[in-house]
C-alpha cells in the first residue's frame, strides 16, 4: 500500500494547515509534522511553505502533487476492484461543481446514489469553473461538473448547453416585449459574479457593448436577483442558476442567445474506478430524463 506520508502531504495541501490535517486523519499534528519532513528529506527539497495561518505548497511541491495524487488513486481504485471481486460495494467518490449544480442536480443524484450502493461515500466541493476542473486535473476530486472548454487533460463531456438570460427589474419591459436588445440594455448597469466575467458572460456583455466600468460584482446569485429587484441594474445570469432563485424580478432573452456548455470532467486514472462508473452511469441516466432530446451526454 502507499506510504501514508503521501496521504498526510495531501491532505496537508487540502485543509493548508498541519492540526487541521492531524485532526481528519486521527493523528497528532508532531506525526504530520515529521511526516512531511522525513518526505521533505527523501525527496531532496522542501515541499510546504510555513506561515502564521498555515502552509501553501513550494513550486516543487506543487509539481509533485499530482504524481503522489495518482499513487493515492491507483490505490484506491485497487481497493475497490478487489472489494467488487467480494462481492461489496464500498469506495469514495469524489464531486467538484459549482453552484447551481450543487443546488439543482447534485441533491437528487447522490440520494439516489446511496440509495443503491449505502456502502459507497459521497463528497462533494463547490468551486469556480477553473478551481473545478484543476481539482479534477490533479486528482483531488474524480468527477468535476465546469463548463466548457477544460484542460485537454481531462475525459470530458459535454451536458446540457445551458441559455442566459437578462434579468430586470419587475417594472422594466425591452421594447418589443419580448427580447433584450442593444437599445433596451442602453446605458444600464449590470451585476454579475466576478468570477463569470471570464467566459461566456462576458461574451454576451461584450455583443451588447456593456463597458467594464459598467459592471458591478455581486457575491452570489441570489444575491445578483436582490440588487435587481431593488432597481440598481440588470442581472445576467444562466437558465440552471435561475431555476431555485427568488425575486420579483423580469427573465427575457437576449436578441442573440448564448449558452454556456456545461460538462463532465473525469480524472483519467479514476475513470475506471467501479466507483466513479456507477457515479457516472446515475449522473447520466438523471439527466437524460430531466433533458430528454436536449441532453448531449450519454443517453
Amino acid at each position: 500500500m502507499a506510504n501514508f506520508s503521501y496521504e498526510i502531504f495531501s491532505k496537508v495541501v487540502i485543509t493548508q494547515n498541519f492540526g487541521q490535517a492531524a485532526k481528519a486523519l486521527n493523528v497528532t499534528p508532531s506525526a504530520v509534522s515529521h511526516a512531511i519532513s522525513q518526505l521533505e528529506s527523501d525527496l531532496g527539497f522542501p515541499l510546504f511553505i510555513r506561515n502564521r495561518t498555515g502552509v501553501e505548497l513550494t513550486p516543487d511541491g506543487a509539481q509533485i502533487l499530482p504524481v503522489i495524487q495518482h499513487i493515492l488513486n491507483s490505490e484506491a481504485q485497487l481497493q475497490q476492484v478487489a472489494d467488487q471481486i467480494r462481492g461489496l460495494n464500498s469506495g469514495t467518490i469524489r464531486i467538484g461543481a459549482f453552484s447551481s449544480v450543487c443546488i439543482n442536480w447534485l441533491p437528487t443524484i447522490i440520494q439516489r446514489f446511496k440509495k443503491k450502493y449505502p456502502g459507497v461515500e459521497v463528497t462533494i466541493t463547490q468551486g469556480t469553473f477553473s478551481e473545478i476542473a484543476e481539482m479534477t486535473r490533479i486528482g483531488s476530486v474524480d468527477i468535476g461538473f465546469a463548463t466548457l472548454p477544460v484542460d485537454n487533460q481531462l475525459q470530458t463531456e459535454a451536458l446540457v448547453e445551458d441559455p442566459i438570460f437578462c434579468v430586470t427589474p419587475a417594472d422594466f419591459i425591452p421594447q418589443n416585449k419580448t427580447y433584450m436588445t442593444t437599445d433596451d440594455i442602453g446605458d444600464y448597469h449590470f451585476i454579475l459574479q466576478q468570477v463569470d466575467y471570464d467566459r461566456d458572460t462576458k461574451k454576451t456583455l461584450d455583443r451588447y457593448n456593456v463597458a467594464p466600468n459598467a459592471i458591478t460584482y455581486s457575491i452570489d446569485d441570489q444575491s445578483i436577483l436582490s440588487m435587481v429587484e431593488s432597481g440598481l441594474g440588470f442581472g445576467i445570469l444562466p437558465q440552471l442558476a435561475l431555476q431555485k432563485l427568488t425575486g420579483d424580478v423580469n427573465i427575457y432573452p437576449f436578441s442573440h442567445q448564448y449558452n454556456r456548455t456545461i460538462c463532465l470532467s473525469v480524472n483519467k486514472t479514476q475513470a475506471d474506478a467501479p466507483s466513479t462508473k456507477l457515479m457516472l452511469q446515475e449522473i447520466h441516466q438523471h439527466l437524460a430524463k430531466r433533458y430528454q432530446e436536449s441532453y448531449l451526454g450519454k443517453a
